[in-house]
């Protein structure tokens, strides 16, 4: 039976999730959650091998190819490290899960949401988060950010008309879910963005 947490951060390129779980892991940890903290596409050693093709395969790839990769790597993930430490009681949080699917294969490649909706269904059964806190930034600020870490990624690579379609589908999520979805402004100021994401937790936990 679930007894834990499960949180997610979502948001488009350059939206600073990485650096952002930092921030949200230590306030949790010191309001006495044990916390385990995991990525998608990764989080096992399956699914990180899975995300080097993702993030890095060079030339053409399905976007059924690209979807069913994902949902691969999810299923490990769910079965192997999210579900069992929701069972343990721990708080999860996760840089990025499925609401990303729906986001870039089904907005941003323009897969039919309810093939996205069916592996959903069949990978993860009921489980979904229970917060997820969308990272909103401008595409082009976020490519500009993307930029300074190197070379970019397969996704970071795409025209700008790819990220536009992306961030407008997670915005459509969270207005669709808003009991679910906290939208934090991400072109703010690094420390500006951590306290916004700890009030957005302190209001969740204890509002």
């Amino acid at each position: 039976m679930r007894k834990g947490l499960f949180i997610t951060l979502e948001g488009g390129e350059g939206a600073g999730k990485s650096t952002q779980l930092a921030a949200a892991l230590a306030w949790l940890q010191q309001e006495g959650h044990d916390v385990a903290a995991t990525r998608e596409p990764g989080g096992t050693a399956l699914g990180e091998r899975v995300r080097e093709i993702l993030l890095h395969h060079a030339g053409e790839m399905s976007v059924e190819a690209e979807t069913l990769l994902m949902f691969a790597a999810r299923a490990e993930h769910v079965e192997r490290v999210i579900r069992p430490a929701l069972v343990a009681g721990k708080t999860v949080v996760c840089d990025r899960f499925t609401d990303a699917t729906y986001a870039y294969q089904g907005g941003g490649r323009g897969l039919a949401l309810d093939r996205i909706a069916d592996l959903e269904r069949w990978v993860q059964g009921d489980l979904r988060p229970d917060l997820t806190i969308l990272l909103d930034v401008p595409v082009e600020i976020g490519l500009e950010r993307a930029a300074k870490r190197g070379r970019p990624d397969r996704f970071e690579g795409e025209r700008n008309g790819f990220l536009d379609r992306v961030r407008n589908t997670y915005l459509a999520r969270a207005r669709k879910e808003p009991k679910r979805f906290r939208i934090v402004d991400a072109s703010l100021g690094e420390a500006d963005v951590a306290r916004a994401i700890i009030g957005v937790l302190r209001d969740y936990l204890h509002g």
